[in-house]
């Protein structure tokens, strides 16, 4: 063989030997499943905490969570634009009958306990009310502080919205004393507020206002009314404590429903908020609820 014929295999053994490699096979992405949460604004900034820390732990799964309140929860679970419904109350007679026409069982978790504080601005007198003044007040039968142990101004009353979980508990329970034969109303003078933050502000700037409003959402420029059930007392603080031990008298179970029983990612969300995810409850001002199951709707 010719020397030039040499070279000329010396350089292809070498231009063969420096090509590039034949690139890997792509890895195969995993893919990203969505969990739609909506409901209760009361519980919207634990469903937050919730998402975040779960998709840290689960990048392969997405959590929108919304608010709306707990009726606006419900509504989507029922027509079915949303996996979990987050509510401040249990679901209504009504709403699970429209859920069955619809096709959908809805499944109850009870995922976390709730306080509802009774707020007034810090300058206000009044350092404990009993339920029935407070149904009294809420009302109308009681209009003026002075008759309450205040001073001699007329009661400003704060309310949530209708569509809110937490108005709805508030009306069962305080305004009609847990009475189901009740037909007491709210008085009609009472200010319906948006969202939690619209009581707190109206109570930071108004001496007048009385409000009410999820334990985790009071603001350490409000000041909290004690309870009692009876006018001799106790008249009691809400606190993690105190809703443990069942001494504060306006407490409630946060709820989580899905249609039907929950399967997949949405399983594992859930029991997931009901093991690890209880250790977040408390750092948002609600009360840790361990053994929670589930069980149909009534």
């Amino acid at each position: 063989m010719s020397y030039r014929w040499l070279i000329v295999l010396a350089l292809l053994a070498l231009l063969v030997g420096c090509s590039s490699p034949a690139p890997a096979p792509a890895e195969t992405a995993v893919p990203v499943q969505t969990i739609v949460n909506i409901g209760s604004d009361t519980m919207v900034n634990l469903a937050l905490a919730w998402a975040e820390a779960y998709m840290q732990e689960h990048p392969e799964v997405r959590i929108s969570v919304t608010g709306g309140g707990s009726g606006t929860g419900i509504a989507a679970l029922i027509n079915g634009t949303a996996h979990i419904a987050n509510a401040s109350r249990a679901m209504k007679p009504e709403e699970v009958e429209t859920a069955r026409a619809n096709g959908i069982n809805p499944v109850e978790f009870a995922v976390a306990l709730d306080a509802i504080a009774v707020v007034v601005h810090p300058s206000n007198p009044v350092d404990h009310l009993t339920l029935q003044q407070i149904s009294d007040i809420y009302t109308g039968k009681i209009t003026n502080w002075k008759e309450v142990g205040g001073e001699d101004r007329p009661i400003v009353l704060l309310s949530r919205e209708s569509n809110s979980g937490t108005y709805v508990y508030f009306l069962e329970h305080v305004v009609r004393l847990g009475n189901p034969k009740s037909d007491l109303l709210f008085s009609p003078d009472t200010l319906l507020m948006p969202s939690s933050e619209g009581i707190s502000t109206e109570v930071r700037q108004n001496p007048n206002a009385i409000g009410y409003d999820g334990l985790g959402y009071v603001t350490p420029d409000q000041k909290v009314i004690a309870v009692g059930r009876d006018p001799g007392g106790p008249f009691v603080l809400p606190s993690v404590e105190t809703v443990n031990d069942g001494t504060y008298p306006v407490s409630r179970p946060l709820y989580m429903y899905t249609a039907g029983e929950p399967t997949g990612v949405v399983k594992a969300y859930l029991d997931w908020i009901l093991t690890e995810g209880q250790a977040i409850v408390p750092t948002l001002g609600f009360v840790p609820l361990r053994g929670a199951v589930p069980h149909p709707s009534p």
